[in-house]
This record gives C-alpha cells, structure tokens and sequence, in this order.
C-alpha cells in the first residue's frame, strides 16, 4: 500500500483490537473495525501510474471468484453512464452472487448533481460528522478559554502565554513577518482561496502558532498542519478578538492533542459529500444513507509519513482522514454483521434493512443538519435515507427486495441498447419484456421539471413497491407521510396486513404536483408503522425541479 488509503479503509472494516491507538495523542482509546472478527481479502487495482478500468473490473472479478461475501469499494468514476462505468459493469457480477457491495458517494459536494456511484444495484453511502472532535483549546489572558479544530502533530509549550493579535485577513505578508513571536488572529473574509492564503501566510512568517476564524469547509484541508494551528467558530473567534482589541496587553495559551467526546449537534452532513440526483440513474434515488467519514481513526503503514512538523516528516501506526472513502467501510462492516446473521438475505435486504431503520435525528433532537448548506435541515439528496443505525437495522420488520431481472428491467426502462445492456450483465439473454424505471426501492424521487408547462398545470406520478414481512408472524402496519410542501401525496393501501413471516405486501404511492416545481427540493418521509410500535420502517420521498443534463 504506497498510498495508505487501502490500509485505512480495510481496517475501519475489519481491523482488530488495538489498545492505545491514536494520532500523535489525538482520539486516544483502543480502535477496532465495524465487524473485527471478518476477514479481509484485498485486491490492488489503483497504482501510481494512474487508474484503469481493466485493472478495477480485474480486481473485482478476482473477488468474485474468491468467493467474498462483502465488497467495499471506496472509489469511484464521475458522471459516467452506468455501461461506461467500471464499478456498475464489475458490480452487477456481484449482486448476481449475492455479494453485498458498498461504495463512496465522492468528495465533489456541496453541489447538487456531483454524485458518483449512483449505481441502482449497490448501497451509496454519503459522508457525515461524529459527536468526537480533535481540538485544541486556546486559553485567553482574561481566564477564558475557546475549543477549536486541530490535529497540529507537533510539540507545543502549554503552559507558556504568548502575545497574540489580530491581523484581520491576515495578508499582510511584511508585517507578519516583524512579529514572529506572537499568537496570530486571522478572520477569513470569505473569498476564493481566502483560508488557503491566510494559511500559507502564517505558515511562511513562522509566528508562534496561527488561530483562523472560519466556518467555512475548507478547514478540513489544513487540520494536520506543519505549524501550530486552531481553527474556530465564527462565535468562539468574536470571543477572542473582542478580548485582543479591549486589552492593552493581551496574551494566550494553546494546549493541543485533545479530543472532545459528545459533540452537539452530531451528526451533521458534511459539506463535501457529493449530492444526487444520480447522473447515471436519475429514477433512483441517491446517495442510499449516510456514514461517518469525519477524522476517522484507522491504521496506517508504519513506512508512510502520516503528518509533518516544519520539515520533519512524522510517522505513526494510525490516521485521521476524511472523505466518503472513509464512510463506505463503516457500511461494509455493517452489511457484514447483517450477512452473518441474515445468510440468506439479497445485497437489497440487507440494503433496505439498512436504509428503512437509519436515523434522520441528531443527538439533540432535532432534524440532521447539512453543513454545505449553512446548517439548514439536510435533504435526502445529501444524505440519503439518514445515518445509519447498526443496531436498529437488526430488525427492520419490513424489507423492500430486488433480484437480478428487477434490474435488468430498469435497465431497459432507461432505453439502452441490447449492447449496452450486455456490457454490464455480460450476456445476450436479458429479457426486456417488462421494462420499468420503478424499481422496488427503499426510497422515492419524482422530477416535476417540465420547463414548458402550461401555469397551474399538474401531474402525477406513480410508484409501486413490495415489502416482505421479516418482523413478527402477524403483523400490522399503518402509513403515514410527512407533508411535502405544495404536493399531495397519496398511499394505497395505508394497511398492510401479514399473517406470516416472509409474506409479502404491495402498496401504492402517487405524487400530485405542479408539472413545474417552483422549489428545487421539496422532501418528506413514508414511514410504515406495526401496531406494536415495535418497527418503524422510514423511506425519503423527494420531489425536485432539477433536470439532469446528458
């Protein structure tokens, strides 16, 4: 592994008990993977030399043979249709082996339509926060102290106070470079590359630490810095330069290397998780879920630098990195442990399982937030059905199942050719007698994007989906669909009643609108509901005026 990344990714799957793990004193504690009694088979198909598709489809099909049951793909190729894409065209030989198979939504958000992967037939797993950071605290002369971000891997003198000022933006190069021995306040303006130069400022003067005021995203970019660094709130950052400008001699402290447990609001979408609609596959609704992919802490080749101080490369046993490649491997492991309970289950089980019992609150109790969108109330689009909940997806009561020809048909519904459809199944035998875009999914979008409607014109649109009972023997269930602003949404039948186990159920679900949405997104939840209140099963509808572009 010459990059780190497999190394990362394979052991937040599978790694096993390691006590006093850490980086550099950062999230201290004993790490382990999602499921740390599997085994991991891995396969190289990205070298230095760049990435092919023979190599990634090669790797794959090895796979397959081999026999795995799980494959965890933290790759991807963007906007690519789906007989062009070497994931979709390797992965649909997978599900026919009923390999469950993970892959990373891409790093390319917050826009809408960046969305990789979106690939009908495996789990899309978006990037979110966790209720850990790694901080450091700045102590001002008045007794007050702030927490920021930081992963600064170097040595610091604690408990010495520094001056500290406030430069502004801090583009003062000459000027920097007269006050060396101070603490530097820095308030990001908010332009292009702003943070970026106010960073590379710093890091050129060689002050005695920088503190930069930002809630911009571009932050995760400079965590592990060569120089002592803290980055904070807007909030936290008025506190400091309110303390600098009312005192004639103000100083401060820095203690890095702390990790702060029970974060509020957590989680939260990140800003840089790619979004949907899906590019190769509009009539599906992506990403599937969301995962934690924040400083996740994994293992690290011993022989890679994994941060440096000045010019001095260090090196260590484990890595924080962010990405979605970092949030698939903790849905892989997961879509491990429910494969070892549930043998018998399809990748789209073990899928909606997954999907149906995620959680769209955040530990305060309030609806998960998006970071790329000033903290507003994040959409399905985002975040896919909610952040997964590992524990709750042990028992979903309902699953929405898919087999090989389901996809087949959808495959045919997007009118590919027989060799385009044959690409991706590798075979001339695939019956399109039955071609649909209403694949039975966990989830629901509807495009209400007819540019040239007539004013006040309407339509409606129409899904049908299947639920097979995996709950208790007898059962009921009840709809219910959370308002989608200026729609009206309709379920048919709003019972579903089960006698046995497996038994399966079809029901309904049509979407009234204007032809032309005037909201971009308007989102809401299908929530089945047993008698017992034993079994919530939740699925996103949106609705959106988009019009992807090909």
């Amino acid at each position: 592994d010459t990059e780190g990344h497999g190394t990362h990714t394979s052991t937040t799957v599978a790694g096993t008990y390691v006590k006093d793990a850490s980086y550099f004193g950062y999230a201290p504690g004993t790490a382990r993977g999602i499921a740390p009694m599997a085994r991991v088979a891995m396969y190289k198909a990205l070298w230095e030399e760049g990435s092919y598709t023979t190599d990634v489809i090669a790797a794959i099909d090895q796979a397959i043979t081999d026999g795995v049951d799980v494959l965890s793909l933290s790759l991807s190729w963007s906007q690519v249709e789906l007989y062009e894409d070497p994931v979709a065209i390797a992965t649909f030989a997978a599900i026919e082996k009923n390999i469950f198979v993970s892959t990373s939504a891409g790093n390319d958000g917050p826009d809408v339509e960046t969305l990789n992967n979106g690939i009908p037939w495996v789990i899309t797993v978006a990037a979110g926060t966790m209720d850990r950071d790694c901080s450091a605290t700045l102590s001002l002369g008045n007794k007050v102290s702030v927490n920021g971000l930081a992963q600064y891997a170097g040595n610091f003198s604690s408990s010495t106070e520094f001056p500290i000022v406030f430069m502004d933006k801090c583009d003062e190069t000459t000027e920097l470079e007269t006050i060396k021995h101070k603490i530097i306040v820095c308030q990001d303006p908010y332009t292009e590359d702003s943070l970026n130069d106010q960073f590379n400022n710093i890091n050129l003067a060689g002050n005695v630490a920088g503190v930069f005021i930002s809630n911009s995203s571009d932050v995760y970019d400079h965590l592990k810095s060569s120089f002592p660094a803290i980055f904070l709130q807007e909030k936290d950052g008025a506190t400091v330069v309110d303390f600098i400008k009312t005192n004639t001699d103000p100083k401060a402290s820095i203690v890095f290397k702390k990790t702060i447990l029970g974060v509020e609001p957590s989680p939260k979408v990140t800003s840089y998780t790619s979004r949907g609609p899906s590019y190769s596959c509009p009539s599906v609704l992506k990403p599937d879920i969301m995962a934690p992919g924040d400083s996740v802490l994994a293992a690290w080749p011993p022989n890679l630098e994994a941060a440096s101080v000045n010019d001095d490369l260090m090196y260590s046993k484990f890595n924080l990195l962010w990405g979605t490649s970092m949030a698939c491997p903790h849905v892989s492991g997961i879509g491990a442990l429910l494969k070892a309970v549930y043998p018998n289950w399809s990748p789209a089980a073990i899928r909606s399982a997954l999907m149906t019992t995620s959680d769209q609150i955040d530990n305060t109790g309030s609806p998960i937030k998006d970071i790329g969108r000033s903290l507003q109330p994040a959409d399905p689009l985002a975040m896919g059905a909610g952040h997964v909940n590992p524990n709750k997806a042990l028992n979903p009561g309902l699953i929405y199942d898919a087999t090989v020809q389901d996809y087949i048909d959808l495959l045919c519904g997007l009118n590919f050719t027989q060799k385009q459809i044959k690409t991706i199944t590798r075979t001339t035998s695939n019956n399109c007698s039955n071609p649909s875009l209403d694949l039975n999914y966990p989830s629901f979008i509807a495009f209400f994007n007819d540019w040239f409607a007539e004013p006040n014109s309407t339509t409606m649109m129409e899904f049908r989906r299947t639920v097979t009972n995996v709950g208790d023997e007898r059962s009921t269930y009840k709809a219910n669909v959370t308002p989608l602003t200026g729609l009206k949404v309709t379920v048919e039948p709003d019972t579903l009643v089960f006698k046995t186990k497996y038994e399966k159920k079809s029901f309904k679900l049509r979407i009234e609108g204007p032809k032309q949405l005037a909201d971009a997104v308007v989102f809401g939840y299908l929530t089945w509901e047993d008698s017992g209140k034993k079994h919530v099963v939740t699925s996103p509808i949106v609705a959106t005026s988009y019009k992807i572009e090909k």
